[in-house]
């Protein structure tokens, strides 16, 4: 069976009965909601669903409508770039499914989307219709104010699908597919943003930086935030990155507090870190206890 992943961001959190009201509406059979976080300087909740094709697709629907319902754009503040109540929707392929089956199904709820909610939807990553929308920070410009004064003039703001209008509350969404990402937030000891912005140029690849790794700096609970996606920590572990704005932070003359994980990781990817941090000498997967577990179970014959 077909097993897919979906990480719905939406443009509120620090309500909770609102993404409450959410989530509840992306619960059906076939579906497993997995985890969610909200975060109130972002004003933005990620929720983490995992299912079959289409008993996830058809929640994810369910959740963008609640969210338009509830999500008022006009009225939003927050340091995270948003277009939308429901700002991204990607698809992630886990098993029996290909990146590209994700696609179809970003297309598929895309054109659903503006069919239910009369929401423009934009395609992004491996669904994306134009190169310059294969990365999502291109299609977010101007955030949902400027998209709002350009999209009926600018012929590069065209959704693809819907008219050439915003929904007056609840903006646009971008919907796409792409591979396991993980969204990764350090902390450091200031409240000098200016100093997370600059990390964050030295160590996103679009900078010149690290390879799959997006960076910009924020302020987040009084401190300087420097907030990331991770999207390949097989050829970038968490541990080179942490490194990375750890030595940067003190040619600023500051430190790391601490940092944090946004939704779910794969385990390797922490197994990894864990390696590296603690410089373990034939460090692998094996010496941890439930793998080893998990694979002499796997081996062991069932009873007759």
């Amino acid at each position: 069976m077909a097993l897919i992943e979906s990480v719905p961001n939406f443009s509120e959190g620090r309500n909770r009965a609102k993404v409450e009201a959410i989530a509840e509406a992306m619960r059906m059979e076939g579906v497993y909601l997995l985890d969610r976080h909200m975060d109130a300087d972002h004003n933005r909740s990620v929720i983490t669903l995992a299912g079959s094709r289409e008993a996830l697709m058809e929640a994810v629907l369910r959740g963008i409508g609640k969210a338009a319902d509830l999500i008022d754009l006009t009225r939003h503040r927050g340091v995270h770039p948003r277009i939308g109540a429901t700002d991204v929707v990607p698809f992630v392929p886990i098993e029996g499914v290909t990146l590209e089956d994700c696609a179809q199904m970003a297309r598929q709820v895309g054109a659903e989307v503006w069919r239910r909610y009369r929401i423009p939807v934009y395609l992004y990553e491996s669904a994306a219709t134009r190169p310059d929308r294969v990365r999502l920070e291109n299609v977010r410009r101007g955030q949902f104010e400027g998209l709002r004064d350009e999209i009926a003039t600018n012929p590069e703001r065209l959704p693809d699908f819907g008219e050439p209008r915003v929904h007056p509350t609840a903006g646009a969404t971008v919907i796409g597919a792409r591979k396991f990402l993980v969204a990764y937030n350090i902390f450091l000891n200031t409240s000098d943003v200016e100093i997370a912005r600059k990390i964050a140029r030295t160590v996103r690849f679009s900078s010149g930086g690290l390879p799959f790794v997006k960076a910009m700096g924020l302020p987040v609970r009084g401190l300087a935030q420097v907030s990331m996606n991770l999207t390949d920590t097989d050829q970038t572990p968490i541990a080179r990155v942490f490194e990375l704005v750890k030595s940067e932070a003190a040619r600023y003359g500051v430190a790391v507090l601490s940092s944090e994980i946004i939704g779910l990781v794969p385990k390797k990817a922490l197994e990894d870190a864990a390696g590296s941090s603690l410089q373990l000498e034939n460090f692998d997967s094996s010496v941890i206890l439930e793998n080893r577990l998990a694979a002499a179970r796997a081996h062991v014959e069932p009873a007759s």
